[in-house]
């Protein structure tokens, strides 16, 4: 399943639900024993309660979010507030607001329940013949067409009850994978965490894409003549550039002109059959498309970066058994990619 936006700050930690008796202690057969279950007086289970908060911001949404009714987390938010001596959530004009303290308990909050989920929630053993567990997987269009189409045959073969959901890479990725929201990230090496665990995948180049019948350029093209051109260009969300895109934007800022922004790798070629545009993208995918397409593929004749693609899960998640399962099966289909050099010799390049 492919996922096409997402809730902001959403967490990818279950949600278990919170009994009436959480919110009133006093609410009879249902208010459990839970005095095994505190911290300097403060009830554990409410932590989901409080995460919940801190992140909606809203008592009705945070309710929704861990299963109980809205009066119900009235009475979980009088007693947090109680215990920290903080009203936690203000209104400011028309908006909810955290006030300071709850601010600074946003992360240490998350931080809490991703160890409990990590080392409690996680089996030991895991059989991906009967695993039903589900991943979610921040990648371009990209990564999926050239990694991970081959390791969901694996997938399917292997683990039949295993899910996935892919989820576009945005200007909050990192955040969501230090919140534990999303699963794993493929992103460029200049993209990553250096707070969380993650492996080289595999390297590219880049190639310049044109319509297979435009005559204005030859087998290379030099700097001049590429920012000269008209260009097809890559965008990620609102503000978000790829690696190419930042680094052409840093220095030829004012000096290319882009005709069409596009939000999709696999769309960049097909924007220019029939133009006289150009599109600058990874050899890898350029070459697969190129046996599709009506299109040529033309090395610049002018120095790019090399592409590093990196593989991230949480430091948590190094021991979780499933999740080293699916990282090994994208490791493993990353080591089986043939070298650039070869994309190079079969593009004629």
């Amino acid at each position: 399943m492919v996922a096409d936006g997402r809730l902001e700050r959403k967490s990818n930690l279950p949600m278990p639900s919170i009994t009436d008796a959480h919110a009133n202690p006093a609410a009879g057969p249902r208010a459990y024993n839970l005095a095994g279950m505190r911290y300097h007086k403060l009830d554990l289970n409410l932590l989901t309660a409080l995460r919940a908060l801190l992140t909606e911001k809203n008592v009705t949404r945070a309710g929704e979010s861990v299963h109980v009714t809205q009066s119900a987390m009235s009475g979980i938010l009088a007693r947090l507030r109680d215990y920290f001596g903080d009203p936690l959530i203000v209104q400011i004009g028309r908006k909810m607001e955290l006030t300071p303290l709850a601010e600074s308990l946003v992360e240490p909050v998350n931080d809490v329940l991703l160890r409990i989920d990590a080392t409690i929630a996680t089996r030991p053993a895991f059989d991906p013949a009967t695993t039903r567990r589900h991943f979610s997987v921040v990648a371009s269009d990209y990564s999926i067409n050239v990694l991970l189409l081959e390791v969901l045959r694996r997938i399917h073969r292997e683990a039949p009850g295993m899910t996935l959901e892919f989820l576009n890479p945005s200007e909050s990725t990192a955040a969501e994978l230090e919140a534990g929201e999303v699963d794993f990230i493929i992103n460029p090496e200049s993209q990553t965490s250096a707070l969380q665990s993650g492996m080289v995948l595999f390297e590219d180049s880049y190639t310049i894409v044109v319509d297979a019948a435009n005559a204005d350029v030859g087998d290379t093209l030099g700097i001049e003549q590429y920012l000269a051109s008209r260009h097809v260009a890559y965008k990620s969300g609102k503000h978000g550039l790829p690696q190419f895109e930042t680094w052409i934007a840093n220095r030829h800022r004012e000096e290319r002109r882009v005709d069409v922004v596009a939000h999709s790798f696999h769309m960049l070629p097909q924007l220019v059959i029939g133009t006289s545009r150009v599109a600058t993208m990874h050899t890898r995918l350029a070459t697969m498309l190129a046996t599709e397409l009506p299109i040529r593929l033309v090395k610049p004749a002018f120095d790019i970066p090399r592409l590093v693609e990196m593989l991230q899960w949480h430091k948590y998640r190094d021991l979780d058994p499933g999740s080293m399962w699916l990282r090994d099966a994208i490791l493993e289909g990353a080591r089986h990619l043939p070298p650039i050099a070869e994309f190079s010799t079969a593009a004629g390049n």
